[in-house]
This record gives structure tokens, C-alpha cells and sequence, in this order.
């Protein structure tokens, strides 16, 4: 089992070192904007390293919304975040599962999820897994809830998408993480990561603010039995930089003893 976390894209192997982490997960944009990621200079040393990489689309994506200045960019942005993901080897993009606004058909929604993977296969498909992760908050969104989360599922299901399990989004929208990860299964059939990390906010509160393992409102064992049932690679994006992250990872290293060493 690989454990990493969430690091600065400056120089994203320097920042695996300071953390002893195996694999890493950073952004390739600003995180916020909607331009497409130029080519890395440090493309190949990324591609040839012993860490393994995941890349984060921007937040601003939403592929779901009615709103067609939103959603038709967020493809085409989506699209190139995975060109470049891609490019310097990444194993997958992780992308919020977004929403539709008040009043609009969730229905929609979902299939709007499904278009956008077919409006990339007719392009050639995605380049690498794109993993669809759960959100926190929202009453529209097609991935807090797992009745949503099966419904975006029947969307999209017949497509090669990955899912990204986050233990804070989940506790935060009101999903309880014992048994989570079989009632997830029972949906998606898989989970390919899961962001490991504590929630500043209570449980249901809709609040996407993480915290470090040992602190926040999520029992810790209960983040451990979540990686452990999952079987996946493990991206901590918690708070503290090297100090705080490294703290983690060294944590979920001792808990799991040795299924949390690297192969």
C-alpha cells in the first residue's frame, strides 16, 4: 500500500522526499482558474520516478451543471488536465463529483456526466483514469450522498471511471465511515484512492475542511479501518506542510504495520 500526500507542483519529487511519501498528488494549474496545464519541463524525471503520481483537476470543474458556460468549459478543461496528466505519467486525475444548481433536475445532472465522457471519446478517450471523488456538502450534488453517488453511478458506470474516496467529505456529508467502504463497493465495484484525512467539521455539516489525522472530528481508527477495507493508495491533504503531512503519513505507516509499506 502507497501512502502520500497532497504537495506543492514547484517540485513535487522534492516535496515526496520531505515527506518520505511514495506517491504524491499536486495540480498542474491554478487550482482555481480555467486554463489548460502547459507542458512540464521536468516532464520525463516525473515520468521515470519511483513515486507514483495522481494530479488534481481544478475545483473550478463542474461537468454536471445545466449552466453551459460552465459545463462546456469544465470538459474541455477536463479533457486537457488529462492530456497533461497523462504526459508525465500520472496513474489517475482526481475530479469533484459538482452538482446543479437549486431548482435544477439532478437527473440532468447525471447525464450530463455521461456525456462528458462521451464527448472525450470521440476525441480518443482520456488518457489516463479519471477518478470521480465524493463531495462534502451540497443538496444538489451527484456525489455526497451514495443514493446520489448510485445514481451517477448507473450514468456513467459503463465507462472506465475510477472513484476517489475522501473520509472527511464523507463524514462531513453526513456518511458514516464504518461499513463505508462495502457500501461504496456495492455502487462503483472499486475505489482507486482514498484521500485520507480528519474533519474540521461535524459530522453532516456539508463543511470541506480537513484537519490532520490526530485532531478534527473523525476518529482516527476509523480513517485506518477506511484504508485497510480499500485496499487503495493513500493521499493525505491534510494541514502543516512537510512536518504536519510527514506526521501523518508515519501514523497511518505504523497503524497498518505492514501493509503500509511500500512494495
Amino acid at each position: 500500500m502507497r501512502i502520500g500526500a497532497h504537495v506543492d507542483s514547484t517540485d513535487p519529487l522534492a516535496e515526496a522526499a520531505a515527506r518520505s511519501a511514495d506517491t504524491i498528488q499536486f495540480f498542474l494549474s491554478d487550482p482555481q482558474g480555467w486554463k489548460t496545464p502547459k507542458p512540464r519541463e521536468d516532464a520525463e524525471r516525473l515520468s521515470s520516478a519511483a513515486v507514483d503520481l495522481y494530479v488534481h483537476a481544478p475545483y473550478v470543474i463542474n461537468v454536471a451543471t445545466l449552466n453551459n458556460r460552465i459545463r462546456i468549459p469544465s470538459r474541455k478543461l477536463l479533457l486537457g488536465h488529462a492530456d497533461a496528466a497523462a504526459a508525465i505519467g500520472a496513474k489517475g486525475l482526481i475530479v469533484h463529483g459538482g452538482h446543479v444548481n437549486a431548482g435544477d433536475d439532478l437527473a440532468v445532472g447525471f447525464d450530463n456526466w455521461r456525456k462528458t465522457f462521451a464527448y472525450a471519446a470521440d476525441s480518443g478517450g482520456f488518457k489516463l483514469p479519471v477518478l470521480i471523488e465524493n463531495t462534502a456538502g451540497g443538496d444538489n450534488a451527484c456525489a455526497r450522498r451514495l443514493d446520489a453517488l448510485a445514481r451517477l453511478w448507473d450514468a456513467v458506470g459503463g465507462y472506465d471511471v475510477g472513484f476517489c474516496l475522501d473520509t472527511c467529505h464523507a463524514h462531513a456529508g453526513g456518511e458514516e465511515l464504518l461499513g463505508l467502504v462495502d457500501r461504496v463497493k456495492a455502487i462503483t465495484g472499486r475505489i482507486d484512492l482514498v484521500h485520507a484525512n480528519n474533519s474540521k467539521g461535524a459530522f453532516n455539516s456539508g463543511q470541506d475542511r480537513h484537519d490532520n489525522l490526530g485532531g478534527g472530528t473523525i476518529d482516527p481508527d476509523l480513517v485506518v479501518a477506511v484504508i485497510r477495507a480499500a485496499g487503495a493508495p493513500v493521499i493525505v491533504e491534510t494541514p502543516g506542510g512537510a512536518t504536519g503531512q510527514g506526521a501523518d503519513i508515519a501514523f497511518l505507516r505504523d497503524q497498518l504495520g505492514p501493509e503500509g509499506r511500500a512494495a
